[in-house]
């Protein structure tokens, strides 16, 4: 987890407290720290130095331009999913040819502007994927670098909704008709085979899933061989969990037995190795800061009321997802409570029954691990203006993405000359 140290009372990330920061920044804000960021992609990449890799930062996670530049500057290729993406990356000096497209639903639009950019590779899911790219491909006479996207039907264990490599999810090609759609691309011109891919889940901390997984792709790189379609690289994937509870594995522990895996099967392959970390690098470089603005007891609960809400962090109610919350200021008092949010709905909390240090109204609270699919995933529902964004470094803090106002919230509505007649006509 991010180390949030109490000094004198007081947590800081960094080299500046909460308090300091509330005080520069209306609340509710994210706040990340850089150098935690530097630590977590070092780590990993230095966990496969012996192998000729290619860590590609899952752009989704995280998308912020500031997160992405830190990240170019360690060298960092991107995994992405949209022409949204693409042009991120890009944007943050991330190299084309370390840019690898994901997604099952790429439109053609989204093929020219790849192709044209010269990308590392399309990871295709499908075979009509296949088809569509390879007329675009043909008609701007531009080769596509591809790699099939496998399911290797392997149980991720890990929550349904964001299991992405056993039958019945949407990703991926059936690892059974593997071989025949490489064999049909290897006919398709403009088609470059170069690669395998594989992604099984999110927020994965059995190792013996990817085990089993990189088994049946390595089975495949074996007969692809024989069969002469020489792969240039495997792409691994990413969904390396990292630490939600002080009780979880730390990232660490992790990394070693994920590192001890990918090691054993590496020694046999003769290509590149992908990895598309994205959790493991941004998921505890992050907190949500927010206040209590009413701490209300009823019917035997105490609910902590905060103006966070679930349009700004969506992942207890959507994933059940569980965040470590402390107070911005030390207790020695703990008490159980409800941690909810401002919107109108029942599943608007970002905790239930969770016994913390006791905090009072107009006090600050801290949700910790919100790095990753916590900014990305917010929206305005409520009219709620999407909040602030803000990067730690050293005794430093930066404005990396402002915080929208109601008035731009409500500018991007365009309201039909027909209405502005019936206004006109209702007020006369």
């Amino acid at each position: 987890m991010l180390n949030l140290e109490y000094k004198n009372g007081e947590q800081y990330i960094e080299g500046l407290s909460i308090s300091q920061l509330a005080d520069r920044h209306e609340t509710p804000f994210y706040c990340y720290s850089a150098t935690k960021v530097q630590t977590q992609f070092r780590m990993f990449k230095d966990a496969f130095s012996n192998l000729d890799a290619l860590v590609c930062y899952a752009v989704k996670v995280n998308s912020n331009q500031a997160i992405l530049t830190l990240l170019a500057d360690e060298g960092a290729g991107a995994d992405v999913v949209s022409i949204g993406e693409i042009k991120r990356a890009l944007a943050a000096n991330i190299p084309a040819n370390k840019i690898v497209f994901s997604g099952v639903a790429k439109t053609k639009e989204e093929m020219v502007f790849a192709l044209q950019q010269n990308i590392l590779c399309f990871n295709v899911e499908s075979k009509p994927e296949l088809d569509q790219l390879a007329s675009v491909a043909f008609q701007l006479k531009i080769t596509a670098n591809i790699s099939f996207r496998i399911n290797p039907n392997v149980d991720a264990n890990t929550h349904k909704k964001i299991s992405t490599g056993k039958k019945g999810d949407k990703f991926g090609v059936d690892i059974d008709q593997a071989v025949s759609l490489y064999q049909y691309a290897q006919s398709l011109s403009f088609i470059n085979i170069v690669g395998i891919d594989m992604h099984i889940g999110s927020q994965i901390s059995d190792m013996n899933a990817f085990d089993l997984a990189i088994v049946k792709i390595k089975k495949l790189y074996e007969q692809l061989n024989l069969l002469n379609i020489k792969i240039q690289h495997i792409d691994f994937g990413g969904g390396l969990a990292v630490q939600y509870q002080r009780n979880d594995k730390t990232e660490s522990d992790l990394l070693i037995e994920y590192a001890r895996v990918i090691n054993k099967h590496a020694i046999d392959l003769d290509c590149k190795i992908i990895f598309e970390p994205g959790r493991f690098i941004m998921g505890n470089a992050g907190v949500l800061v927010t206040k209590v603005i009413v701490k209300k007891y009823q019917h035997n609960k105490v609910f902590l009321i905060v103006d966070a809400g679930m349009n700004d962090l969506i992942r207890p109610t959507l994933y059940d997802a569980y965040h470590v919350i402390s107070p911005a200021n030390y207790s020695n008092e703990m008490e159980s409570v409800d941690v909810v949010g401002p919107v109108c709905e029942t599943g608007d909390y970002l905790a239930q029954d969770r016994t913390m240090q006791k905090v009072e109204q107009g006090e600050l609270i801290i949700i910790h691990s919100t790095g990753a699919y916590c900014a990305v995933t917010s929206n305005s529902y409520n009219s709620r203006p999407i909040i602030k964004e803000v990067l730690v470094k050293n005794n430093c803090d930066y404005v990396i993405r402002k915080e929208q106002t109601v008035e731009s919230l409500i500018a991007l509505d365009c309201v039909p000359v027909f209405l502005n007649y019936l206004k006109y006509d209702s007020e006369t």
